[in-house]
């Protein structure tokens, strides 16, 4: 008596799921980017819309006397850019203005038009002390903590047993 062979067939090319060897995340923030696109677009084509503003990328480190923001301008001059501290809300806005071109723009995914950065820090701040610079397309804000946020070292003292 002979026993049934079972065979298994190596999936070919075409039996695969479609993006089986791509990165689904990848494919995920690709998603979020057109969708974002779309978004845009079409709110920017309603009317009265001009005056949303976008968000630029930043990130927000803290040190024990200050807070440091780094916020990505690229193409931005400085004279376009206004840094105000109230408290202890820091906004910065400004405009990235559309440059005159030749031709038909066919694709463009820069941003352009007027953005808005806003972060509440979470201690009181010393307004006085705040210091701005730009350097290859990243606006660097020092806003120095005031003196009753800062940690202060505490000393400890033995006293003897009597």
């Amino acid at each position: 008596m002979t026993t049934p062979v079972r065979r298994h067939r190596s999936p070919g090319p075409m039996e695969r799921p479609l993006g089986w060897a791509r990165n689904p995340l990848a494919e995920f923030d690709e998603l979020i980017n057109q969708m974002g696109g779309l978004l845009e677009s079409t709110v920017e084509a309603a009317p009265g819309a001009g005056m949303a503003a976008w968000t630029p990328s930043a990130d927000v480190t803290e040190t024990d006397d200050a807070y440091h923001v780094e916020v990505e301008l690229p193409g931005v001059k400085s004279k376009d850019i206004d840094v105000e501290v109230s408290g202890q809300d820091l906004v910065v806005t400004g405009e990235i203005k559309d440059r005159e071109r030749k031709g038909v723009l066919r694709r463009s995914t820069r941003r352009t038009g007027r953005f808005e950065y806003r972060v509440l820090l979470p201690s009181e701040v010393n307004t006085e002390g705040v210091k701005a610079d730009m350097s290859e397309g990243v606006l660097t804000i020092t806003v120095p903590k005031a003196e009753v946020a800062k940690p202060r070292h505490v000393e400890i003292t033995e006293r003897s047993g009597d």
